[in-house]
């Protein structure tokens, strides 16, 4: 039987762990802490992103990963750690998921995603 979105969602939920925005607000300290946003550009330019976020939309995520790929994005760097987001965290633990598949180990996603981030009060920046 073919697999659903739930049954991906919950399988990469499995292993991805999860912090909630006040967990995630402390790690914005964290000089080895980088936030990667996979959500779609126009999510960006309509509600903006967490302070010095990478955008690495979920589409491109492998390629931007893989040290291979001419799209390979060096914030990659296997030593740091990584926390994804999205609009309410499905595809940030896929993301998640994909980036332990690859090879980087420190990964967590942040619960409920960027409107869990907005409800906190959590700081944020426009994006051009």
């Amino acid at each position: 039987m073919p697999l659903s979105v739930s049954d991906l969602v919950a399988a990469a939920k499995a292993t991805v762990p999860e912090v909630n925005p006040e967990e995630g607000r402390a790690l914005l300290r964290d000089p080895n802490a980088v936030f990667i946003d996979v959500r779609e550009p126009d999510e960006l330019r309509a509600q903006g992103k967490i302070v010095n976020a990478v955008h690495a939309p979920r589409g491109l995520l492998e390629f931007n990963i893989d040290r291979r790929s001419p799209a390979f994005n060096p914030v990659f760097d296997p030593d740091r750690k990584f926390v994804f987001y999205c609009g309410s965290g499905g595809r940030s633990l896929l993301a998640g998921k994909t980036a332990q598949d690859m090879g980087l180990s420190d990964v967590v996603s942040l619960a409920g995603g960027f409107g869990a981030w907005l409800q906190a009060g959590c700081p944020t920046e426009p994006v051009a």
